[in-house]
C-alpha cells in the first residue's frame, strides 16, 4: 500500500533522539530545556518570526495562542469548518463559541467574502486554515481583522515550507501554529508551535504551558502542563533541516501526478492560486458531479489497488453531534466538498514510478 502520508525518519534522528537520552535532559521544569530552546530558536529563524514558543502538540499551540490573546466567556471566533477538529474545539476549550464560515470552492480555505457577514460585537478573533498545505488568503483576511479590531489566529498545522505573497505563512497573523505530528511535512512525533512577532503573546504562552509560572512554584495566571520534551525537540531540530527537500519533493511529486489527473474528464486537480505556494501536506483533488457514495467507491477501488486515497474531511465540524449546538449554519460550499474531494499520496517517500501508477490507475477508473 501506497501510504497517504509517513515520516521521513533516518539514522541522524535517531543519533539526535540517543544523544538527548545519554545527556539525562529529557525535560524542563518550565518547558524551555536545551533542545526546546534551539528547536524554537532555529524555527522562528526558518519563518521569519521574532518568537517561537514549542508546546507539546499542534491542539496545544492553538488553545495557549487564544489564551494568551484573553479570548473567552462570551467571545466569537470565526473559522471554517472544513478542517480537523482541533481548530474549534481550542475555540470551545477556551469557553468562547465557534462560528463557521463557509469556503472558497477552489481552493477549500476560509472564503474571505463570508466572514464580514459573520461578525458580531461579540467577535474577538479570525482563525484561517491553512488546508492541505495551501495558506489561506491571508491579506485580505488582514484587512478585515483591521478594520474590525480583531485579532488573527493562523492554523499553520498542515503548511510548514508554504509561502504566501512571497513570505512564510503566518506573516500576516498576529499568531500562528504548527503541528508536528506523525503525518505532517516534518515531524517530532506529536508536538507543536506558536510563531509570533508579539511578545506579549510569546511570554504569555510560554507561562500557560508551565502551569501559569513564570518561575517555579509561582503561578501567575491559569495554565497547563504543555511541554515539549527534549526527544521531541531533537527530533525537530534534524527535521526542520530536511524539510525544504522535503517540501520540493511534495511539489514535484505533486506536479507530476496533476499531469496525469489533468487527463480525466471527472477529476479536478488543486489549485495554486497566484501568490501562493503550498506545501502539498495532502494532493486533493475533486469528483465533480459526483457523491458522497460515488466518491467513497472510487477511494475504496483505489485503496484495493494498493493506493492509499483518504478523505480529508468527510464530516465537516459544524454537522458533528457535538457541534451542532453552537447553531445552525447554511455552509453549501464546505458541504459539497465534504461528498467530493478526496486525498492522494505525493509524500517525499514517493517515488517517480509510485507517481505514474497512482495517475494512470486513476485515469484508468475514472473513465
Amino acid at each position: 500500500m501506497i501510504s497517504i502520508n509517513a515520516p521521513q525518519i533516518d539514522q541522524e534522528e535517531i543519533n539526535a533522539v540517543v544523544k538527548v537520552m545519554k545527556s539525562g535532559v529529557l525535560t524542563h521544569g518550565l518547558g524551555a530545556g536545551p533542545m526546546v530552546t534551539e528547536f524554537e530558536n532555529a524555527f522562528a529563524k526558518s519563518v521569519k518570526a521574532k518568537h517561537s514558543v514549542a508546546m507539546n502538540t499542534g491542539t496545544a499551540a492553538l488553545h495557549s495562542t487564544l489564551a494568551a490573546l484573553g479570548i473567552g466567556a462570551g467571545d466569537e471566533v470565526i473559522l471554517p469548518s472544513f478542517t480537523f477538529v482541533a481548530t474549534a474545539e481550542v475555540v470551545v476549550i477556551a469557553g468562547a463559541k465557534p462560528v463557521f464560515v463557509d469556503i472558497d470552492a477552489d481552493t477549500y480555505t476560509m472564503s474571505t467574502k463570508s466572514i464580514e457577514k459573520a461578525i458580531t460585537k461579540k467577535t474577538k478573533a479570525l482563525m484561517p486554515v491553512d488546508l492541505y498545505g495551501l495558506p489561506a488568503d491571508m491579506q485580505p483576511i488582514r484587512e478585515i481583522a483591521d478594520k474590525h479590531g480583531l485579532k488573527i489566529v493562523e492554523d499553520a498545522a498542515q503548511a510548514h515550507g508554504a509561502m504566501y505573497d512571497g513570505k512564510p505563512v503566518g506573516a500576516f497573523a498576529d499568531a500562528a501554529c504548527w503541528s508536528f505530528y506523525g503525518s505532517k511535512n516534518m515531524t517530532t512525533g506529536e508536538g507543536g508551535m506558536i510563531t509570533t512577532n508579539d511578545k506579549e503573546i510569546a511570554d504569555t504562552a510560554r507561562s500557560i504551558r508551565s502551569h501559569g509560572e513564570k518561575t517555579k512554584y509561582q503561578s501567575l495566571m491559569l495554565g497547563h502542563n504543555y511541554h515539549m520534551p527534549e526527544i521531541e525537540a531533537a527530533i525537530g531540530c534534524v527535521q526542520l533541516k530536511k524539510l525544504p527537500g522535503f517540501v520540493a519533493r511534495r511539489r514535484e511529486n505533486a506536479r507530476r501526478l496533476t499531469q496525469h489527473v489533468e487527463k480525466t474528464k471527472n477529476l479536478k486537480p488543486p489549485m495554486e492560486p497566484k501568490g501562493s505556494k503550498s506545501s502539498y501536506y495532502l494532493y486533493t483533488v475533486r469528483y465533480k458531479n459526483a457523491n458522497r457514495e460515488k466518491r467513497d467507491a472510487l477511494v475504496e477501488k483505489l485503496k484495493r489497488e494498493g493506493i492509499g486515497a483518504f478523505v480529508c474531511y468527510v464530516n465537516p465540524i459544524h454537522l458533528m453531534p457535538y457541534y451542532r449546538k453552537f447553531g445552525k449554519h447554511k455552509l453549501p460550499i464546505t458541504e459539497k466538498a465534504s461528498e467530493q474531494v478526496f486525498s492522494l499520496p505525493v509524500h517525499p517517500g514517493v517515488t517517480d514510478e509510485q507517481v505514474d501508477f497512482i495517475g494512470k490507475t486513476v485515469q484508468r477508473l475514472t473513465r
